[in-house]
């Protein structure tokens, strides 16, 4: 039987559909904003995203010092998990150059939605970077995070979508923000959110709850300092390879299991 959301009388995935919405509507609407701007106003607000981007980040990382973390794998380990985590994902992540990867899907994608090609490589060539850019940063900025694991798993065990709700006005005014800079890639990251959420919540109604409050902890202060590589980036300070890194979200849960069964 179908569960029903407790607050909205809805259904399962309610709650993401809502988000995808606000994230859409806000791409296109910062889209048909952006084109009016002039390119020093929009440089101005790239930065603003860039220190923006950064205090989201900080907020992230303080997870690595949530209690039912440091109870699960001890006082200290906490920095080495989200520092193992960097290490065994970028390692790999790196030598399958997955950022080049990205940038060259990117690129096809781009071409195909867009319709039309740039005037030159070197024009072409920046045209994928400010694609991906702008996906990658939208991404991770709406799908790394506890209201994202937590409001999608509550949504699948049909505790209602307050979580995800809230999390949905946030990512609009976001998405109106960044597509103004970066265009048509923020507006693909609404398939980003689309599929994390949709795939936590239909595990949070197969297998009940997925992650203990120590590994979305380990997880969120992983991604937490992906965001600020992001923010770097953002504020051309220097150029990480974050899309490389990208495993290390799925390794930091993996190596807190670890740490916890060997305790």
């Amino acid at each position: 039987m179908v569960k029903v959301s407790a607050v909205t009388g809805g259904f399962p995935g309610l709650g993401t559909v809502i988000n995808v919405a606000t994230v859409v509507v806000g791409a296109l609407l910062g889209m048909w904003v952006g084109h009016r701007l002039p390119e020093r106003v929009r440089a101005v607000v790239t930065d603003c995203l860039g220190l923006t981007t950064i205090l989201v980040a900080g907020l992230s990382c303080v997870s690595v010092t949530d209690p039912a973390l440091s109870a699960a794998v001890g006082a200290g380990v906490p920095v080495l998990i989200v520092l193992g985590s960097l290490l065994i994902g970028a390692i790999p992540g790196s030598l399958l150059r997955i950022g080049d990867r990205l940038e060259g899907l990117a690129g096809v994608i781009q071409a195909k939605v867009s319709g039309r090609s740039a005037t030159t490589p070197g024009a072409a060539h920046a045209a994928r970077e400010r694609f991906i850019e702008g996906w990658l940063t939208a991404s991770l900025l709406f799908c790394v995070g506890p209201l994202t694991i937590l409001g999608s798993l509550s949504d699948g065990l049909g505790h209602g979508i307050e979580q995800l709700t809230l999390k949905a006005v946030l990512d609009g005014f976001a998405a109106l923000a960044f597509a103004s800079s970066f265009g048509l890639g923020v507006l693909l990251s609404a398939v980003s959110v689309a599929v994390v959420q949709g795939a936590l919540t239909v595990l949070g109604i197969v297998l009940g709850s997925l992650l203990p409050a120590a590994h979305i902890a380990a997880l969120t202060a992983t991604g937490g300092l992906l965001l600020v590589g992001i923010g770097l980036r953002l504020l051309r300070f220097r150029e990480i390879p974050v899309a490389d890194m990208l495993p290390a979200l799925l390794v930091a849960p993996i190596l807190t299991q670890v740490v916890v069964a060997l305790r």
